[in-house]
């Protein structure tokens, strides 16, 4: 039991170290204009954040490659339309909104 008890500590510590500020991310999200072509669930310009998930859960380096997506945009990864290049975002606002699009689920 005590082992049980260690091993359940470690693991909510450890998906502590990892867990996304939803509130900061929402909030960065409506601030860069992201909400105008995407939401949680469904697609509007751009896909929908859980679909997002869903394409890269499987992806060690999803965080990593939705980061360049987001800072340089992209073409083609969702059809036609390309997503647009954000710039002027800070590398660690654009590292908190790739986190948080990986936690969407449907």
């Amino acid at each position: 039991m005590r082992t049980l008890l260690l091993l359940s500590s470690l693991v909510l510590a450890t998906g502590a170290a990892h867990a996304v500020d939803e509130a900061a991310a929402i909030e960065i999200a409506k601030n860069n204009g992201c909400l105008s072509c995407h939401s949680a669930k469904e697609k509007i310009v751009g896909p929908a954040y859980s679909d997002v998930a869903d394409k890269y859960r499987n992806d060690k380096d999803a965080v990593a490659n939705l980061v360049q997506s987001i800072q340089y945009g992209s073409k083609g990864k969702w059809g036609r339309i390309p997503m647009p290049a954000h710039p002027n975002m800070s590398a660690a606002d654009i590292k908190t909104l790739a986190q948080w699009v990986m936690t969407a689920k449907h």
